[in-house]
């Protein structure tokens, strides 16, 4: 039975993590950054103690931190459980092992439990989902998104996907979104979908490969580029 988990759960990936998810350089670590439904990462802890400029959102940060802390806990059993019946689902390289990934996966999200007091405060955690964003027009240089776009593909269908596209395209130049897959590893529907609807809008989308697999076939992530000087307008 492949790997199932029936809603978005908070998970934590690390600064590490993202530079191979979205194949990010030295420069782009550089550049004005807004992770999209980042939860618990520490993302956003690690870049901004290396001097970044990083904002993330997720509806996650409705709630104050010890409440997070109770969810990731209730969250870590369920997904650990999960990874435990499907080990084959995954690719153990970046990974050693299953009691590695849930060591890394807490380490994580311990590290954003102690940043986000500050964090919040200083509006880097900004309560707020897709696919409405409460930014100007191109705020941001770069837009991610990890493991919500496309993993999710059953339960947001394919005008979801495009709204929240767009929106991240207004509010940065450039977007990124890893992985392709859906939950149990097929490949989503709405990729190839997503890439030809955008097309009209002056908008170059590539699939590329990374230098990260952990969900078995999850090596490539989509970046969307506007053409310049198009900017697609809304309510910010």
């Amino acid at each position: 039975m492949p790997f199932s988990i029936d809603r978005v759960v908070p998970w934590g990936r690390t600064l590490a993590e993202y530079r191979a998810m979205f194949d990010l350089s030295a420069a782009d670590l550089r550049r004005r950054t807004l992770g999209c439904g980042d939860g618990p990462a520490s993302f956003n802890a690690e870049l901004t103690a290396l001097g970044g400029e990083v904002v993330s959102i997720d509806p996650l940060y409705a709630v104050p931190g010890a409440a997070i802390e109770r969810r990731v806990r209730e969250t870590f059993e369920v997904v650990m459980a999960e990874v435990r019946r499907n080990p084959r689902d995954f690719v153990w390289t970046h990974v050693p092992s299953i009691e590695e990934l849930g060591r890394r996966r807490m380490a994580a999200m311990r590290r954003f439990l102690r940043d986000y007091p500050a964090g919040t405060a200083e509006r880097r955690y900004v309560e707020a989902a897709l696919p409405a964003l409460p930014f100007a027009d191109r705020s941001f240089d770069l837009a991610l998104c990890s493991h919500f776009l496309f993993l999710y593909s059953e339960q947001l269908d394919l005008a979801f996907h495009l709204d929240a596209l767009r929106e991240m395209l207004r509010v940065a130049a450039e977007v990124r979104v890893f992985p392709l897959l859906q939950i149990g590893g097929a490949p989503s529907p709405h990729v190839s979908a997503v890439v030809e609807a955008l097309r009209p809008d002056g908008v170059d989308a590539t699939v590329e490969p990374v230098p990260y697999e952990f969900q078995r076939g999850g090596d490539r992530m989509l970046r969307l580029r506007s053409a310049p000087g198009h900017v697609r307008h809304g309510l910010s």
